[in-house]
């Protein structure tokens, strides 16, 4: 797993809460799991769509098959942290998130806090099963990690549908 920040193209700041500490005021492990969360989330916001709608919407929806999370130095609370994101892999049915958490402001060559790898499975929820990773999420990701460009929506009709809420406007014709 890479271990620089200018390895990633995409970054997100957090404040550390004082939730997500033990009594001493460092992030306990669980903590991490949320910090992935808000990486994965926003890290396919920045592509311009809505993991959530698209899941709602029965586009695709993913599951969790395994995460690995390596602590490196202690995260305290009141730190600001940059959750720098990136897809490493994409299978057929999986995909591979990668997560190294920085504290905001530093060198692009210093070392990461902690890094997390997880792995997501394409998973149907109503029977169960694993579903391919659609192509218009494949084109997006390639996209914006290749050449950091992202795609118009509008360039994929269906997941672009798939992606509003109630009240939204259609997405433009392409």
């Amino acid at each position: 797993m890479t271990q620089l920040r200018s390895d990633y193209r995409f970054g997100i700041g957090v404040r550390v809460r004082w939730q997500e500490c033990d009594a001493q005021g460092i992030a306990f492990n669980g903590s991490y799991l949320g910090w992935l969360e808000i990486a994965q989330a926003e890290y396919f916001r920045n592509l311009g769509f809505s993991i959530y709608r698209v899941a709602a919407a029965g586009y695709f929806d993913s599951a969790v098959a395994k995460v690995t999370i390596e602590y490196k130095a202690p995260v305290r609370v009141d730190e600001m942290l940059d959750l720098r994101a990136r897809v490493a892999r994409i299978g057929n049915t999986s995909l591979v998130l990668e997560v190294a958490i920085f504290t905001e402001g530093g060198a692009s060559d210093d070392a990461p806090l902690a890094t997390i790898e997880a792995f997501y499975v394409g998973f149907h929820a109503d029977t169960g099963g694993t579903r391919r990773v659609p192509d218009a999420i494949r084109d997006l990701v390639d996209s914006w990690e290749t050449a950091g460009e992202v795609l118009p929506l509008a360039n994929f009709p269906e997941l672009a549908a798939a992606q509003l809420g109630p009240g939204d406007p259609a997405p433009p014709a392409t």
